[in-house]
């Protein structure tokens, strides 16, 4: 299914309670949004989660399904609240009590780019960033509802995975000397969106799979996995950080030469993860 705010790839039969999410993948820059930037087209890339819904695609093999956004998160974050609007990039907004996200300038209209870089040479008009929570947001956010909703009702329990990237660099600042940096960061916001059974399983799929993993440090999780993890309802969220370098260039934003050895790997991962609460459907009579 594909839509202005979305793709949506669906399995042939739903097997798995697992949903998988890419909010931060989306390459479709509008022309305006380009034009009014101060920034390039290459570098307002940089905060783009590139590649990350082509890691996963292998989910609807597994029975699950991936949702990946089209817009990218340079121009609308669907990992915020659409009311995490920053002052200083939206005409209108009243300034709000202290939100660190809002104040980095990663709002739900970012006001930056990796490296604290500005998009824009001043600021829009609130109608305008409504717009894009109308056409972007609020479709993301309903299909991604109906997706674990889904789930639960099919299943009994909804398990999503919010997938991201990291940059190297960002991992790198966080390493603890005498310890080797993780790979893979997992975010559950310390227990409060996945019960710890499901958190245990999803780690060591990818253990299993050769690569080092952390719990959220320095990722716990943001607004999908603040908003949609109830483990007391069965709803489970764990956010997925992976290390950009183990698959792509990150200064060029292209896959690297090991890109395709990866997606084998996290292949592998997925396959694992959708075990998780996994049914056989029942076939049709003949």
């Amino acid at each position: 299914m594909q839509s202005k705010a979305f793709t949506l790839y669906q399995p042939k039969h739903r097997e798995t309670p697992v949903v998988f999410s890419s909010p931060h993948s989306g390459r479709v820059y509008p022309p305006a949004f380009l034009a009014g930037s101060v920034l390039d087209a290459h570098v307002i890339r940089s905060s783009e989660d590139a590649f990350v819904d082509d890691l996963f695609r292998t989910a609807t093999d597994c029975g699950a399904p991936l949702i990946a956004a089209c817009a990218p998160r340079a121009f609308i974050d669907l990992n915020r609240a659409a009311d995490e609007m920053d002052a200083s990039v939206v005409e209108g907004v009243a300034r709000s009590p202290h939100n660190p996200r809002v104040a980095s300038g990663l709002g739900v209209i970012p006001r930056v780019v990796s490296g604290g870089r500005a998009i824009y040479r001043g600021k829009m008009p609130l109608a305008e960033a409504e717009a894009r929570i109308r056409s972007h947001w609020q479709p993301y956010h309903a299909a991604l509802r109906q997706l674990t909703e889904d789930s639960h009702t099919q299943f009994g329990q909804s398990v999503l995975i919010d997938c991201h990237s990291m940059p190297h660099e960002a991992i790198e600042s966080h390493s603890r000397p005498g310890f080797a940096r993780p790979e893979v960061v997992l975010g559950d916001r310390f227990g409060a969106a996945a019960a710890r059974d499901v958190m245990d399983q999803v780690e060591s799929a990818f253990r299993r799979a050769g690569l080092r993993v952390s719990r959220n440090t320095p990722f716990a999780g943001a607004y999908i996995a603040q908003t949609y993890g109830r483990p007391s309802r069965g709803f489970h969220v764990v956010q997925v950080e992976i290390d950009r370098a183990l698959y792509m260039d990150e200064a060029r934003i292209e896959p690297s030469a090991d890109f395709e050895a990866f997606r084998a790997v996290i292949a592998g991962v997925v396959a694992e993860i959708t075990r998780i609460g996994r049914t056989r459907m029942p076939l049709a009579a003949e």
